[in-house]
């Protein structure tokens, strides 16, 4: 499944229906997360009949399509089915119990409720909403896909405008030729990563370069009078900045995992854990600013794609331990060489990739050879250290708007 992204050009009325479908979409599945905390042992069946239920009830959202409101059903039980499995798997912590949304920014639709021009530079919206029709403005080219390969749409609200995502059902694989290598990643604060061949990826930190906008911004939101069209005006300006730093956060990740997938067979790397990094409250915003998760993220992607195996480890005492010779050498975060009574003197961040490459290796059954996962072109290429290519960690399958 691959997901192309279009930007919607229409009028204000047309916004306002977007936006009027947006929220009829969370008022659906608000209302089955309530249904499902009132009443024991609900099923998704259950929450289908809800929704029909929802739609004779109440006019507006009989309005939206039926597909639409199923698909806010399915929305809601994803989340509740995620709890369910984060309690079986005894999840340390919160295990996400579902929440009702207020602030909603999209709607799905599934093969009905909309339909595409001849030209396909145009969409048009055939619920009760009246949406009507929008033209889409991308480089993307939908006529290399037949109209039942597209699965579902989506109107996205964000604070730079309306978009129309489409939802494909197609192979997104693309031939390469092995390269015979094998690398290994240690990401960092003070440059985003450090291979096991020792070159390191500065850390472009875009939120703190955008912190003193953000400020600004900020300063005249709390200036506006609450309620007014001012402030809300001021609070769509703050927004963009937002989105203007984690879209530069988002390419940037993108594009290294691109790079790096290409030009290596098998890629290894931490299996952090962000959530529990982020607790440390003198790192949080740093850890943040990296964008890890992004940048891993891209890496199985990109790994489904080229068909590259990833391997995620477990980094427990990498930087620690001496790559040479294997002694514990303890350091605390200020110390950033690692040497070793062996002799062996290297960077820190070096060190701790050339062991997590070993991990990968020894994970994999080889010491210095590999062979490719037989998932490795399928839905799932990350594998944890400990799992022994048992259990897999499924890999997004999105195409981004950018290549």
């Amino acid at each position: 499944m691959i997901v192309l992204e279009f930007k919607a050009k229409g009028k204000t009325s047309q916004y306002s229906a977007i936006d009027e479908a947006i929220r009829t979409a969370q008022f659906i599945r608000n209302k089955a997360i309530r249904f499902w905390i009132d009443n024991s042992g609900v099923g998704q069946k259950d929450l289908y009949r809800l929704s029909k239920a929802l739609r004779d009830e109440f006019p507006f959202a009989k309005t939206l399509n039926s597909s639409a409101c199923q698909a806010s059903i399915e929305r809601a039980y994803s989340a509740i089915a995620r709890f369910y499995d984060n309690c079986k798997k005894g999840i340390p912590g919160l295990k996400g119990y579902p929440k009702f949304k207020k602030n909603c920014r999209s709607v799905e639709y599934k093969t009905s409720g909309w339909k595409l021009s001849e030209t396909v530079k145009q969409i048009t919206f055939t619920d009760g909403k009246n949406i009507g029709k929008l033209k889409l403005k991308g480089t993307w080219d939908l006529n290399f896909y037949q109209p039942e390969q597209i699965k579902r749409v989506r109107l996205i609200r964000r604070a730079d405008g309306y978009y129309v995502q489409f939802l494909i059902k197609a192979e997104n694989k693309v031939d390469t030729q092995p390269t015979g290598k094998a690398i290994g990643l240690d990401v960092g604060l003070k440059e985003f990563y450090t291979d096991s061949e020792g070159h390191t990826e500065p850390n472009p930190r875009f939120y703190r370069k955008g912190e003193k906008r953000l400020k600004f911004r900020q300063k005249r939101v709390s200036r506006k009078n609450i309620g007014s069209s001012n402030r809300k005006k001021a609070i769509n300006r703050l927004g963009r900045v937002h989105l203007k730093i984690s879209r530069q956060r988002e390419e940037h990740a993108k594009r290294l995992a691109r790079c790096v997938i290409q030009s290596n067979d098998l890629v290894a790397y931490e299996d952090l854990r962000i959530k529990n990094l982020v607790k440390n409250h003198c790192l949080a915003k740093s850890i943040n600013d990296a964008g890890w998760y992004q940048f891993r993220k891209w890496l199985e992607y990109f790994g489904v794609k080229f068909g590259k195996v990833t391997v995620a480890v477990i980094g427990a005492y990498t930087s620690q331990e001496c790559s040479n010779c294997g002694a514990v050498v303890k350091k605390s975060l200020s110390t950033r060489t690692h040497v070793c009574q062996c002799g062996f003197t290297l960077d820190r961040d070096w060190n701790a990739a050339i062991n997590i490459l070993k991990l990968a290796l020894s994970t994999l059954g080889h010491s210095g050879t590999w062979v490719k996962d037989s998932n490795a072109s399928g839905d799932s290429t990350s594998t944890l250290a400990g799992a022994i290519l048992l259990e897999q960690v499924g890999s997004m399958n999105e195409e981004s708007t950018s290549f």
